[in-house]
């Protein structure tokens, strides 16, 4: 068991990287960088273990994007990861590299969750869960509990087709399309996804840190939210669908908590519940939120342990 590991939490545009004991993440060692200062996660690696003057015996960084056989590529940066770099730079034995929402999902049980859907799964410790990325990307991964340990497979959710069914759904479809080419999940259930629904509904889109604090008292930032919303809905509905978590669904990401306090009055649970004869089915699964914007380090470091 290490006594002292280094957890990385690398972004498409900042890394944050802390020390970790056990499963609890030493807070007052989170340093944040800005990677365009930087050519690689070795560079920031060694930065921050120069400042710190910390040797480490382990070593895992959660990248957004998806990891192969130890590999990783992040999707909006030019930067490789893989436990032969992570081992070269720290020294460290034991070393791991994982996709963001597969550290969210080892986080889960070493985090608080903000209930959000009650549900009515039975109290059973090794039902299969599932979390949910909604921040800069999309993505989700299920988590199962498994002989020894938990098993987190990865996954790229995010770019699957976004499932359209009502004529405001199929224009919102058309838009994205001429925008990226394509209509993704990730493309409208996103932080850039709010923007483009706000062009869809408006004609002008607006970053989404401009429309988020209208909602409720602006008509068209209101209508805005309320299609991400009841979209956001039928994905997860979706998404259970396909991984049965009766252990719970868990939002994460900075999207996920930003839209927390309006799923209910915008139609979330209905429009995740709203999957014809299996509707009750959906209505079983819990749903809560992340909170704790640490939760890809202390996932980190429960991986490792």
């Amino acid at each position: 068991m290490s006594s002292l590991s280094l957890v990385a939490d690398v972004g498409g545009t900042n890394t944050r990287i802390a020390l970790a004991e056990g499963f609890h993440v030493r807070h007052d060692s989170v340093r944040r960088f800005t990677n365009a200062d930087f050519t690689g996660l070795d560079a920031v690696i060694l930065r921050y273990l120069d400042d710190l003057q910390e040797t480490v015996d382990a070593a895992c960084a959660a990248i957004a994007g998806p990891v192969t056989a130890g590999v990783g590529t992040l999707t909006n940066l030019d930067w490789t990861v893989d436990g032969m770099m992570l081992r070269a730079v720290t020294g460290a034995g034991a070393v791991s590299v994982l996709n963001d929402l597969q550290a969210q999902g080892h986080a889960l049980g070493h985090v608080p969750l903000r209930p959000i859907l009650p549900g009515r799964a039975p109290a059973d410790p090794a039902a299969a869960r599932l979390v949910v990325g909604v921040g800069t990307g999309f993505n989700a991964a299920p988590v199962h509990v498994i002989p020894g340990g938990r098993l987190v497979p990865p996954s790229e959710s995010g770019h699957v087709n976004l499932p359209v069914r009502t004529a405001e759904e199929v224009r919102l479809g058309r838009h994205l399309e001429d925008i990226y080419g394509i209509a993704t999940v990730e493309e409208a259930l996103s932080g850039r996804g709010l923007s483009a629904i706000h062009g869809c509904v408006t004609g002008t889109e607006r970053p989404s840190k401009d429309i988020i604090p209208l909602i409720g008292t602006d008509a068209d930032a209101t209508e805005t939210a309320r299609i991400f919303v009841r979209l956001l809905g039928s994905v997860v509905g979706n998404l259970g669908l396909t991984h049965l978590p009766f252990g719970g669904i868990a939002l994460c990401g900075g999207m996920s908590r930003a839209m927390a306090p309006h799923l209910d009055a915008l139609g979330f649970a209905e429009a995740m519940h709203d999957k014809g004869r299996f509707s009750d089915f959906v209505s079983a699964f819990p749903v809560s939120v992340i909170e704790d914007d640490y939760a890809a380090l202390t996932g980190c470091a429960a991986s490792i342990m």
